[in-house]
């Protein structure tokens, strides 16, 4: 089936130094626009990460530091690929939780100024484990009824990512799952603002989820101490926290949000 676009869609894969949000880096950068026709345009690059690629990691998706010691760091290619991406949905396979967080750390280290949160994101794993639970190589096998060839590959990745959300167009009408409160079945529509919607796991107000909305709709924190406590309130009796907060090792755009709250808080 073919998806049904307002916006292009640029689906992507990165191979990183690691998983971590705060610290690691970009290797390989792989995007493959869907243009409102139909139309496809793909965009690969190798990236200088400016750090040493854990010899555990290069083994798993084969770039090692000789490989991008001669390629351009994020910040030479960073106004590039947000030109590429401006006006477009995003889409990805654990995309949510890893890529475009990390993506968007990597133009604020680049000083790029990209909101990512304001583009809507498919995240195919999410629909996938939801619906079937497993790996990105078992969804092509299971939608696409073959293997998937050279898994790891940044573009290879990227394409079967598209390929599997097109197939889950194709098989799905309605989900049926259970949440707190209680059975839910949800219509599969090809809208990207609905699969947006169906893909999406949390409530986040940054990328990481360590700022969340309530069910009122407010902002609080997600983790330690101050786990369900509304951001406003914490910075008004704990007047150190923010300052903790910005020195320690979070993401960057979580720092960000956590300025933005702060400001508000002030403005009122």
């Amino acid at each position: 089936m073919l998806l049904q676009l307002k916006n292009p869609v640029v689906f992507l894969d990165l191979e990183t130094t690691g998983m971590n949000i705060a610290t690691d880096r970009i290797v390989e950068i792989a995007l493959l626009k869907v243009n409102i026709d139909g139309s496809e345009e793909e965009k690969q690059m190798r990236i200088n990460p400016e750090m040493p690629i854990p010899a555990e990691v290069s083994q798993i998706h084969g770039i090692y530091d000789k490989d991008v010691k001669d390629a351009l760091t994020f910040r030479q290619v960073a106004k590039t690929l947000a030109k590429f991406i401006e006006g477009c949905d995003l889409g990805g396979f654990n995309s949510n939780r890893f890529d475009i967080p990390l993506l968007a750390e990597e133009f604020l280290r680049a000083d790029v100024d990209i909101d990512l949160k304001k583009h809507k994101f498919i995240d195919v794993q999410a629909i996938f484990h939801k619906m079937e639970k497993r790996t990105l190589a078992a969804a092509y096998k299971f939608y696409c009824n073959t293997d998937l060839v050279d898994a790891h590959s940044a573009m290879a990745d990227t394409r079967a990512t598209y390929k599997v959300l097109k197939a889950q167009l194709d098989v799905y009408k309605d989900a049926v799952f259970e949440d707190a409160k209680g059975v839910k079945t949800v219509p599969i529509v090809n809208d990207v603002e609905k699969l947006s919607e169906f893909s999406s796991f949390d409530r986040n107000v940054d990328f990481v989820g360590r700022i969340v909305y309530d069910d009122n709709g407010v902002e609080v924190f997600n983790f330690g101490k101050n786990k369900g406590v509304p951001v406003e309130k914490v910075f008004r009796e704990q007047p150190g926290y923010y300052g903790w907060m910005m020195e320690s090792e979070f993401p960057l755009y979580t720092k960000k949000v956590l300025t933005k709250l702060r400001l508000k808080m002030m403005n009122k």
